[in-house]
């Protein structure tokens, strides 16, 4: 029953005084986190340099072996870098494409700042970039996903659901694809990773890039990599730094010669306090596990989403709960004020243009919290609420 998971609530001090809807953004943070902080300042105080050698370097594969459980990776396949960017640059540095592989194809939906890295290299006319369009706005054809993959495929860096409307994509078909015609996946899990199950074993996935900050629960700075273990020793990063180094405290000048693990996909020193925070939330959701969250997640995004329904507003998620992740989008033409207007009353959501507002239930949330959502939803846009404070100045 996913009513036990409501015991986990006292684990997060934010949903005390809010109605926090809004883990596919920031996901609530774990009252284990001040131990977790508390934890590293009382290392570096007492241990200073020694933490070092005391754990500190084995912290970027140990805590990627934590959330390795979480999405079915074989342990030492993660590493922890700062964010889904640098992962992105990083495998791109294994690959110089020739003229017969040297094309990258990715939906039109993908996240912006993945496309802002592969743009970014395509400028020096050695990468080609395929968008798959979106017939819709919110969902990407997989036929047409598909028929973009062909042997002049290099990389397939796509999004298991995509920020805009929680569009699942058939990750396991892309994968197939790609690799019948000798090209690779990046499978970026970051709206996906602890609210959808999913193996990466089973998968057969390249690489999987991601982060804590949503429905992990593990705070900003702790971006993941994971490379599949039989490639590990075959790819050379350009992209790199003395933590990937074999024998990084020899400080052998020259060029560099890589670890034979997973460390060999690190570059400069890890960003350690990321690290502890990430651990509470890890923690958190192993002991859950995926698989319940899941049955909760589809209970109730499929009840916010008759409702909205019901009282008038347009959802732009997909209907099929097959084919959703976490969170469900209500369009409205004043969706960005109506947003503000909620976020000031404490019903924590957020906006995103061409979406609407994206509403989010996690393990945490009680179904009353959802009813009382869709009544002061409805309460906003019938009184115009929203047009008291237009000036209203928030970020999210």
């Amino acid at each position: 029953m996913t009513g036990e998971l409501l015991k986990w609530r006292k684990e997060f001090p934010i949903v005390e005084k809010t109605v926090y809807l809004v883990s596919h953004s920031l996901g609530a943070m774990p009252r284990g986190v001040y131990d977790k902080m508390q934890e590293y300042a009382e290392t570096w105080a007492t241990r200073g340099v020694r933490a070092w050698g005391e754990g500190w370097w084995e912290m970027p594969r140990e805590v990627g072996n934590m959330l390795a459980k979480i999405i079915g990776a074989e342990e030492n396949s993660i590493v922890m870098h700062q964010n889904v960017s640098v992962c992105q640059s990083l495998i791109l540095s294994c690959f110089e494409p020739d003229s017969e592989r040297n094309k990258i194809v990715y939906e039109e939906l993908n996240f912006p700042s993945v496309m802002y890295v592969y743009e970014a290299h395509a400028r020096n006319g050695k990468f080609r970039i395929e968008t798959v369009k979106s017939d819709d706005g919110m969902t990407v054809s997989l036929d047409k996903m598909l028929a973009a993959i062909d042997e002049e495929t290099l990389l397939v860096p796509i999004s298991h659901v995509l920020f805009k409307s929680s569009f699942l994509q058939d990750a396991a078909r892309i994968i197939e694809k790609a690799h019948s015609v000798g090209a690779m996946v990046v499978l970026d899990t970051y709206q996906s990773a602890g609210t959808v199950p999913f193996s990466a074993k089973d998968l057969n996935v390249d690489f999987i890039v991601g982060g804590s900050v949503k429905w992990l629960c593990g705070g900003a700075g702790a971006g993941y990599l994971y490379v599949r273990p039989d490639l590990q020793t075959k790819l050379q990063p350009k992209i790199t730094g003395w933590s990937a180094h074999a024998e990084p405290f020899a400080f052998v000048a020259g060029d560099i010669h890589y670890a034979e693990t997973i460390e060999r996909f690190l570059h400069g020193s890890p960003s350690i306090p990321a690290l502890y925070s990430a651990q509470s939330g890890y923690k958190i959701i192993n002991e859950i596990g995926v698989e319940k969250i899941r049955e909760k997640s589809q209970r109730q995004t499929q009840w916010l989403i008759e409702k909205a329904e019901s009282e008038g507003f347009t959802v732009t998620s997909p209907k099929n709960p097959a084919q959703r992740g976490g969170t469900i989008t209500i369009a409205h033409e004043q969706a960005a004020l109506i947003t503000k207007e909620l976020i000031r009353r404490e019903f924590i959501v957020d906006f995103r243009p061409g979406a609407g507002i994206r509403v989010s239930p996690h393990f945490y949330t009680k179904d009353e919290e959802l009813e009382v959502f869709i009544k002061e939803l409805k309460s906003i846009r019938d009184s115009k609420a929203y047009e008291q404070h237009q000036t209203v100045k928030t970020t999210f």
